[in-house]
């Protein structure tokens, strides 16, 4: 038995990411111990068994983030673990909102595992200085800061070449969208249930309106008749000026051609 192992939990809405995390950061004293995409069934783990650290994404099934923390406050555990966020969420109010929850640390995917590792080593024994957690944190969420631009100067490049305007509300829903499916390109399956929601808590509005406003954007596009324009970007007949896709569909286009090209 290894007395110095760390015990970690990594909860998210992608099991594929799970396991990449697990062989990204397992070795002699680090080991995965539980691997969940539920927040009920996670607390009913962490509730009986010793867990020292927890690794969370924002976005989950049914419950997010927040309520994790929150639940995870009220079990009153003697021993309570330490929690990292791992999100492509980077905004400053969903970094300020999970470490008032009790977050100790917070990191914006991708990420770098080394950094990660270190992070849960320090948390694990204790040797992580809490003063620094706000300038170490802004550091985190602006991880690559350049890679970042470019995915954002990408993407506005895209939306000109079809015909977006900037001006339009879905412009914005749409390019966040098109960030989350880069990172988890499982989302597209379920765009009701966790994409739009996603949006509309980060922007304070509605799934409803979120989707409204996206399927407006790609009308305008087709309405203004670059349809050529378009088939031209991804190199392929795609669609006719009768046809327009899902928002689905053009999400997924759109992060498809990106992640292709080393997005």
């Amino acid at each position: 038995m290894n007395n110095n192992e760390i015990k970690v939990v990594v909860l998210d809405n992608n099991l594929q990411m799970i396991d990449h995390i697990e062989e990204n950061i397992k070795d002699n004293n680090l080991n995965v111990i539980g691997k969940f995409d539920s927040v009920e069934e996670s607390l009913s783990f962490i509730s009986k068994n010793q867990v020292d650290i927890v690794i969370t994404d924002i976005v989950l099934p049914k419950e997010d983030g927040f309520s994790f923390l929150n639940k995870l406050s009220q079990l009153q555990l003697s021993s309570a673990p330490k929690v990292i966020i791992l999100s492509a969420l980077s905004s400053d109010n969903f970094v300020s909102k999970a470490l008032s929850l009790g977050a100790s640390y917070y990191m914006v995917k991708p990420c770098d595992y080394i950094t990660l590792k270190e992070r849960i080593v320090e948390f694990a024994h204790n040797k992580f200085d809490s003063k620094n957690i706000v300038e170490t944190t802004t550091r985190t969420t602006t991880i690559n800061p350049i890679k970042n631009k470019q995915l954002e100067e990408r993407i506005s490049n895209i939306f000109i070449t079809v015909g977006i305007p900037a001006h339009i509300k879905g412009y914005q829903f749409l390019r966040e969208a098109i960030k989350m499916a880069i990172d988890n390109p499982e989302i597209i399956n379920s765009i009701t249930k966790k994409l739009y929601p996603s949006i509309a808590e980060r922007f304070d509005t509605s799934s409803s309106k979120v989707e409204r406003a996206i399927r407006h954007a790609i009308e305008v596009a087709w309405n203004r008749g670059k349809i050529e324009n378009i088939n031209n970007l991804f190199g392929i007949r795609v669609y006719s000026n009768n046809e327009k896709p899902t928002n689905g569909e053009f999400i997924a286009l759109v992060a498809d051609k990106m992640l292709i090209e080393g997005a």
